[in-house]
């Protein structure tokens, strides 16, 4: 029977992540019906350099905090009080300078041209500069042991999204992307208030601010690193698309791909429970380590497959979803289900090898990934198809998941020669 603490928070999460699901599903078919193939390339276009680029503009304070919260005593405030001392003034710093980075990437290509300057903005301010203050508050729930409720706090922008989404298919915007992507900025900034309400405790005074030392700048640029690598093979083949297929097929691919991306959230959630404790065995050697990492190889090969299989028997569903005008996407699903198993796999990897205190060699394998995925999309993708994106995305997840599952295995090799002289955990 499932009664262990990473069992029943990975159930509580997968909860909480099974309404997220609903959320993206609803927002996905909504937005990609509104907006139609061309529209939704170029606004998916967009809005992953955003992600790409927001994913660092806490230079990774919130996985700081997320660690020292879990480390001290009931999640201590102090220690929050603390980090968000350093964090809040990094975010704001960060955020600022990324913010005209995306500007001058975002203006640069073919998908901006169907976007109002204006449009822009929004996307950009809500992942770059409002979002990642968010993260900040979630990261302290998640630390605390309250997966769930951080991944709630996390999906209420989501959420919000989705009801701008129906208001303007309801209403019938005559420009429903400029309307979408306002709607975009005005609920990040609904979702960040209500995280106080959430917390119901205050950030530090700003004249309490502080930059941070050398080890904490050390610690925060991997966590950084880190969170770049695990958010942009999931974002960069939609900028890809963009930028090397025409805006209607890189509208019919990026739908595949968010579809085939929400699947896997299960394998998310089991992450994410796994996490805090994770964080607390680094250095410590314990014997249920290995146990532990035994069945979350295992769960994630098995879910990876049956995920797979569910998702190439419900394919020929999505035409109808998503419109006549998305005629191909079933092909695409279809193929893209081949790369599932490497997605959870991989996902797996990544989150031990940075909890376990390796997180450049987390960086190493999803950069490699990432170039694999770059190059292979270069060569194979075909102007009239989106099959050569997909199959690019395939060959970069199994490399991925190879290379992370490789470096995972060195390392608990070396660990078990250290374990004679390394302190124990309980």
């Amino acid at each position: 029977m499932l009664k262990g603490p990473i069992a029943l928070a990975t159930i509580r999460t997968s909860a909480v992540l099974g309404l997220r699901l609903f959320v993206q599903a609803g927002t996905l078919l909504l937005v990609a019906r509104m907006l139609g193939p061309e529209q939704f390339g170029g606004f998916v276009g967009i809005s992953a350099i955003a992600i790409m680029l927001g994913s660092l503009s806490t230079l990774g304070m919130h996985l700081v905090l997320l660690r020292d919260v879990s480390r001290s005593a009931a999640g201590s405030s102090a220690i929050r009080s603390v980090v968000l001392q350093t964090a809040l003034p990094m975010t704001l710093i960060c955020g600022c300078l990324l913010f005209f980075v995306y500007l001058a990437l975002a203006g640069g290509i073919s998908a901006a041209l169907i976007l109002p300057s204006g449009g822009l903005v929004a996307i950009g301010a809500s992942e770059i500069l409002l979002l990642p203050l968010l993260a900040l508050q979630a990261a302290v729930l998640h630390g605390r042991g309250q997966v769930a409720a951080s991944q709630m706090l996390m999906m209420l922008p989501l959420a919000l999204r989705l009801l701008v989404a129906v208001c303007i298919s309801i209403v019938s915007v005559d420009d429903a992307l400029s309307a979408y992507a306002y709607g975009y900025l005005s609920v990040s900034v609904v979702a960040l208030a209500a995280s106080f309400f959430a917390l119901r405790e205050p950030w530090p005074s700003i004249m309490t601010w502080r930059l941070p030392g050398r080890d904490m700048l050390v610690a925060s640029g991997g966590f950084a690193a880190i969170n770049f690598s695990r958010l942009a093979p999931l974002e960069l083949d939609k900028a890809l698309a963009g930028k090397l297929l025409p805006l209607e097929t890189a509208g019919l691919y990026s739908a595949a791909s968010r579809v085939v991306a929400a699947v896997t959230l299960p394998i998310t959630a089991m992450n994410m429970s796994a996490l805090p404790r994770l964080f607390r065995e680094e250095g410590c050697h314990s014997q249920r380590t290995p146990k532990l990492l035994a069945i979350m190889y295992v769960a994630a090969l098995v879910f990876g497959v049956l995920l797979s299989v569910g998702l190439w028997l419900a394919a020929p569903v999505f035409p109808w979803l998503f419109s006549s005008a998305y005629q191909g996407i079933e092909d695409v699903v279809k193929l893209l289900c081949f790369a599932i198993p490497g997605m959870t796999l991989r996902a797996v990897s990544g989150n031990v090898l940075m909890a376990l205190g390796k997180p450049w060699w987390r960086i190493a394998f999803e950069v490699c990934g990432m170039a694999v995925l770059a190059v292979t999309a270069i060569v194979l993708i075909d102007r009239s198809s989106a099959n050569g994106m997909a199959i690019a995305l395939i060959c970069s997840e199994w490399s991925m998941a190879a290379g992370g599952g490789t470096l995972l295995a060195v390392h608990l090799r070396r660990a078990r020669k250290e374990t004679s002289r390394a302190p124990s955990c309980a």
